[in-house]
């Protein structure tokens, strides 16, 4: 059965609970201080079946000092179901209700003019006057404004199939990305442990998945599900939904938090957004404080305008940046709500379009930034966000960024975007990379020519974050670079050695051939090989470099000969437990070297310590 998410809203005492009642026989008001005061406290629950339609209904409460647990209890509705009683008309929360639906960007609803078996048909004729004047030009201009008694049940019938009739012009939520559920409820049962309610925003969960509460970050896992009371093994975006898990304490399990794919996302307590300041709302100074509401988490915030403008004047749009005193899962395209730090009243709301903003910009390409992002496509937006990279930015940092998959990531990303297995960078970024390494490979070439090319960890220090596939697949777009082994080079650059240089060098490795284990003096040799001291030790660094000579540590170097030779001498002492004198015995060299030496034939996995002694492997 298909389900929809309706919200009741309206002002206090204008029968939204009364009238849930009379369309499903169940009484959301559950706590003991709302019958003894005869009014609604917290969000309600119930559901009623329309055909092949299920509709859950969340009623909230309309007095003015419960708005936050209206603001948690209107979070991912499909339309609301707006009350105004006819004995009444407009009132204060009416307005404050009907602006915080606004200001959410609820797309549909039906007006339910309660009471009407408390006035007569004139007075019902003026107030539906009132509504349609006070709807004109929203997104309940257009809406049925339904005459109903949860009394006598005049027009619930009526009421019941312009329900049908919303419910089945929604389309069905993408269940497909990843899973968020903010949580509205959180209670231990008996037998069962930690149960939570709330509204699946995106994506699907199922039994036995790992979630992570965010923003504590804690592990926890799905026991149950129960979607309108009725245990299932999958509930999808859309749907309301009770969970039962495991492994967070209770006290972390509270409104506000949410449950969501694990190691996806991440709390900030910066964004980027689009305010729209209400016109009943007072001037809005640059770091104004505001309480800040979004899904059914709030915190204290401070409002920083981005434009250049002293205030946000009533009834205008503007480009901000809220920064929060405690962390919140917040992703582009969710709703928020700002009310006033004193007196508490609703201001404003908006649109979050970027939940990880740069810190380090001015104000004015920080403005000109959030109008990119607010103008752009999909890909537009992706594209821009991965040119801000300077390393490129690895694809689960987007996805978390943007809440999409990263197939859908891959899918709408523009052209000029390289993929490199799982990490993503900008055409732009890449070209400037490459140019900036090939003037630096130019200029060592030209100082180093007898040198075959830099180290490859040398050349990517400045793509230090990518994994080095990363920076290899980057080099590969260019064929003027040349990877060998552990180093890189230019195409074009060719080794020049002059004759001195080429008798010097083997004048080198033979001096330490000759020598075998009993390293030479490096100083000596070098001196005596022919050239000025900063040349031969560029051809001693080639010839280590070509693996002609093996350095075993900073003062022993020997030719790979003896290297080879070293080993040989061990492979016929496979499984001897040996010792360092043994070792000295074998090989003819004194402690000073044998030490390296060994560690050495440690780290090639020739010997293993054991204790004070050594064994052949």
């Amino acid at each position: 059965m298909r389900q929809i998410i309706a919200g009741t809203a309206g002002h206090i005492d204008h029968g939204k609970t009364a009238l849930v009642r009379a369309l499903t026989g169940i009484d959301t008001d559950r706590l003991d201080e709302e019958k003894r005061r005869g009014i609604s406290i917290d969000i309600g629950f119930a559901h009623l079946d329309l055909s092949d339609l299920r509709v859950a209904l969340i009623d909230v409460p309309g007095h003015e000092k419960f708005i936050k647990n209206m603001l948690a209890g209107v979070t991912g509705i499909d339309f609301v179901l707006f009350t105004v009683a006819a004995n009444e008309s407009i009132k204060p929360q009416t307005r404050e209700h009907f602006d915080i639906c606004r200001l959410l960007g609820i797309q549909s609803g039906i007006v339910a003019l309660t009471k009407c078996d408390l006035v007569d048909e004139d007075t019902l004729g003026v107030a539906r006057l009132e509504i349609e004047d006070f709807v004109k030009n929203s997104f309940l201009q257009n809406a049925p404004i339904i005459p109903v008694s949860s009394v006598t049940g005049a027009g619930l019938d009526t009421l019941r199939a312009a329900m049908t009739r919303i419910a089945r012009a929604r389309a069905s939520r993408d269940a497909t990305q990843f899973f968020r559920m903010p949580v509205d409820r959180s209670f231990l049962m008996p037998g069962f442990g930690s149960i939570v309610t709330g509204t699946v925003l995106s994506g699907a969960v199922r039994l036995e998945d790992e979630l992570e509460l965010y923003p504590s970050g804690e592990s926890v896992r799905v026991r149950g599900i129960q979607v309108q009371t009725e245990e299932v093994e999958t509930a999808v975006a859309g749907q309301r939904a009770a969970l039962n898990i495991t492994g967070a304490a209770a006290e972390k399990l509270t409104r506000g938090s949410t449950l969501g794919s694990k190691r996806i996302f991440a709390a900030t307590t910066m964004i980027d957004g689009l305010l729209d300041l209400l016109p009943s709302a007072k001037p809005l100074k640059n770091g104004s404080p505001v309480h800040f509401h979004a899904g059914t988490a709030e915190a204290p915030g401070e409002v920083r305008t981005l434009e250049n403008i002293p205030v946000v004047e009533p009834g205008a749009k503007a480009m901000v940046r809220i920064v929060l005193k405690k962390p919140m899962l917040l992703l582009p395209s969710d709703r928020f709500i700002i009310r006033m730090f004193s007196p508490v009243v609703t201001i404003g709301g908006g649109e979050v379009l970027d939940c990880d903003p740069p810190r380090r910009l001015s104000r004015a390409k920080l403005l000109a930034r959030a109008h990119k992002i607010a103008s752009s496509s999909l890909s537009e937006r992706l594209s821009f966000l991965v040119s801000e990279a300077p390393e490129g930015i690895p694809i689960s940092h987007l996805a978390g960024r943007s809440g999409l998959r990263p197939e859908k990531i891959l899918a709408s990303l523009p052209p000029e975007t390289h993929r490199f297995d799982g990490w993503l960078m900008h055409d732009t970024i890449a070209k400037a990379r490459l140019s900036r390494w090939k003037d630096h490979l130019a200029a060592f070439h030209k100082a180093k020519p007898l040198l075959r090319g830099i180290g490859k960890e040398e050349l990517r220090r400045d793509l230090a974050k990518a994994p080095m596939r990363t920076f290899e697949a980057l080099l590969a777009l260019d064929k003027q670079f040349v990877l060998e082994g552990e180093f890189v080079r230019l195409a074009s650059h060719k080794l020049a050695m002059q004759d001195e240089e080429r008798e010097a060098s083997l004048r080198i490795e033979a001096a330490f051939e000759k020598a075998g284990l009993q390293a030479p003096v490096l100083s000596e040799v070098l001196a005596a090989c022919g050239v000025d001291q900063t040349r031969a030790r560029t051809l001693l660094q080639m010839l280590l470099r070509s693996g002609s000579l093996v350095r075993f540590s900073e003062d022993l170097i020997l030719h790979n000969t003896a290297a080879r030779s070293l080993k040989q001498t061990l492979a016929t002492r496979k499984g001897q437990r040996f010792s360092v004198g043994d070792f000295k015995d074998w090989t003819g060299v004194s402690r000073k070297y044998a030490i390296p030496l060994l560690e050495w034939l440690d780290r090639e996995r020739i010997t293993r310590r054991d204790g004070d002694a050594r064994i052949v492997i």
